[in-house]
């Protein structure tokens, strides 16, 4: 196995025993066939359309922590998000990044631009893959259809060298 730093290759990590230099989280907004997501204004990912979320601050779950940025970015509250899935990224940098992913089909408040974010509205048959990170347009048609999912990748940059996602067969209840 090589140092994770040095991988090119899901295979050449050893999961087992990788740890992520950050825990952090997604969650969508929704509501029938339309999706609430976000043009990231600031962070990793600037300038790219993605779900609110970003780091779990200490002592905090992973929902917990979903919650929380959705109001920071969005100024709107939801509660008792939805898992559906989890990212485990490796950057040839060093960084590394576990990413638990939620859903949730209501929310309070009015999706409101912060200095976070942007709130944008699309239609689930029309995502603008061509704005997002490039793992998502693998994993994402499994979160809509209610497919919980792992994934594991391996990134340079913003360029996606290799990954490996499963997913279940049938949808959750």
């Amino acid at each position: 196995m090589l140092p994770p730093s040095s991988a090119r290759l899901v295979r050449d990590i050893d999961w087992a025993q990788w740890s992520p230099t950050d825990h952090a989280t997604l969650l969508f907004v929704i509501q029938g066939t339309r999706i609430l997501l976000i043009r990231k204004k600031r962070g990793l990912g600037a300038g790219k359309i993605s779900g609110p979320g970003g780091r779990l601050d200490p002592g905090e779950t992973a929902a917990e922590a979903a919650v929380r940025e959705l109001q920071e970015e969005l100024l709107i509250h939801t509660e008792d998000p939805t898992f559906c899935g989890e990212h485990f990224f490796q950057f040839t940098d060093g960084y590394g990044l576990h990413v638990t992913v939620f859903k949730a089909d209501h929310y309070e408040g009015e999706p409101t631009e912060t200095d976070e974010a942007i709130p944008l509205w699309f239609d689930t048959a029309a995502i603008p893959y061509e704005d997002m990170w490039e793992d998502d347009r693998h994993w994402f048609p499994h979160m809509l259809s209610g497919r919980r999912f792992c994934g594991r990748y391996i990134f340079d940059g913003e360029q996606m060298l290799d990954m490996q996602l499963d997913a279940e067969q049938r949808p959750q209840p």
